[in-house]
């Protein structure tokens, strides 16, 4: 009898493994198949996590008068409702609305851009930003760092890189795996070119708009060109920075560039002061930055 019981569990046993193996059962339960092996009897690797998510579920923007939607729907005035960030408008179709959907961008996305801000406002703007825990972060900045009263009081190279820098540490000490897209500073040399066809927004630079390139739009005098190429020539350094200091954060991408050398145009600039984007231009700056988030690697 003991042999026989002995024999039938033999049997028994076997039997069960048979079932296991044709189920594809593992040794911690569950309906999912057990890892393969390859021919050589190892098994295969997982694959990692993208360490980009290409659709975060949250935005937080930091940034300048562009991502407050300035002069985009009244003369002199914020409108973040058409903000290319994290805007609502149907016109512009948003970062946000395009990432989130139109209740999603409501609930979930954040605007901390200060209109006349500068780099050096960047990391107070970034600390805003972090406590909400953000997926993403948009910055734009820089403009105000170049439009200046003069040459001689552009943001220094060095102090826009140290202030940069600061920005990214903040977040990443509040929120180590919050995402970062980092838009180029627009062409200002060009705007100029664009808006000193408008009598009405030649007279609205004279309130103060971007004195350092904007001044005296008319004078093509060997000292105007010199100030101008001297403001351009900040900006493109300013762009070197954003991508060199990005390119030193694995989870910050920039934009390659795709602002500045975007050519805006009439209908891309605001009707009161051909410098900031319209809602036309804003809508372009969306389709940049949603272009760049979603892309499978990084244009930069």
């Amino acid at each position: 009898m003991r042999s026989g019981s002995h024999r039938a569990g033999g049997v028994f046993a076997a039997l069960v493994a048979g079932v296991l193996a044709l189920t594809g059962c593992d040794a911690v339960g569950g309906d999912s198949p057990g890892p393969t092996a390859d021919a050589s009897g190892a098994r295969p690797s997982p694959k990692p996590t993208p360490l980009w998510d290409r659709s975060p579920e949250s935005i937080a923007a930091v940034g300048d008068s562009i991502t407050r939607g300035f002069d985009a729907c009244r003369v002199l005035s914020d409108c973040p409702e058409v903000s290319w960030a994290t805007g609502g408008s149907a016109e512009v179709n948003s970062l946000a609305v395009r990432l989130l959907g139109r209740a999603g961008a409501a609930e979930r996305s954040w605007n901390y851009a200060v209109t006349g801000a500068r780099m050096a406002d960047l990391p107070g703007q970034m600390a805003r930003a972090a406590a909400r825990g953000p997926e993403l972060v948009t910055v734009m900045t820089g403009a105000n760092d170049a439009c200046r009263a003069s040459t001689s009081q552009m943001t220094p190279v060095a102090e826009f890189r140290a202030d940069f820098e600061d920005a990214l540490h903040t977040l990443r000490g509040a929120a180590p795996k919050a995402q970062v897209y980092v838009a180029s500073v627009p062409n200002l040399l060009r705007l100029w070119s664009e808006g000193r066809t408008s009598p009405l927004g030649k007279q609205v630079w004279k309130l103060g708009i971007c004195p350092s390139m904007l001044d005296d739009a008319d004078a093509l005098d060997t000292a105007a060109n010199l100030r101008r190429e001297t403001v351009s020539k900040r900006v493109e350094d300013y762009n070197t920075v954003l991508e060199e200091v990005c390119a030193e954060d694995r989870r910050c991408r920039f934009d390659g560039g795709a602002v500045y050398d975007y050519r805006f145009g009439p209908a891309q600039l605001s009707q009161w002061d051909w410098f900031h984007p319209s809602k036309n231009g804003q809508a372009r700056l969306a389709e940049i930055a949603y272009r760049t988030v979603t892309a499978r690697q990084s244009p930069s």
